[in-house]
């Protein structure tokens, strides 16, 4: 079995109410412990904010009704393969490898996590496509 990996990563959502996301974003982490190979060792959910920003003339403006929250979450997966299949799935915001400091990696690793990459941009250019011709079509 491959070496194990610990690394902690970082959910960030927005949205409204903020008791609803503070909740959505805890049961997500959890769902994501429950995969065969990933250990939770340690998760926090930060209370949401009020979304804000700045208007044309500098002031601090709070979103009505929109609300942020993040969590950081600290794994333990069986391998790297499972740090690839997290990123491209759930799209966190940040992830730090911990430890091990060094890694090996398997060619044949590395191709399935690159194909997997290859999969999703594939996906995501095909949606951007389709919206573009939409555009173009109501534009006309």
């Amino acid at each position: 079995m491959a070496e194990e990996i610990r690394a902690m990563f970082i959910f960030e959502v927005l949205g409204r109410p903020p008791e609803h996301i503070k909740k959505g974003l805890g049961d997500f982490i959890d769902k994501l412990g429950e995969n065969k190979g990933v250990c939770i060792i340690n998760k926090k959910v930060h209370e949401p904010k009020p979304v804000e920003r700045k208007d044309k003339n500098g002031e601090t403006k709070i979103i009505e009704n929109f609300f942020s929250t993040f969590a950081e979450v600290e794994l333990k997966v069986e391998d790297l393969n499972l740090i690839f299949q997290i990123v491209l799935n759930m799209l966190p915001s940040h992830v730090e490898i911990i430890e091990p400091e060094e890694l090996r990696l398997k060619n044949f690793d590395l191709s399935g996590a690159l194909s997997e990459l290859t999969i999703k941009l594939h996906k995501y250019d095909e949606v951007a496509k389709a919206i573009i011709l939409e555009k173009n079509n109501l534009r006309k």
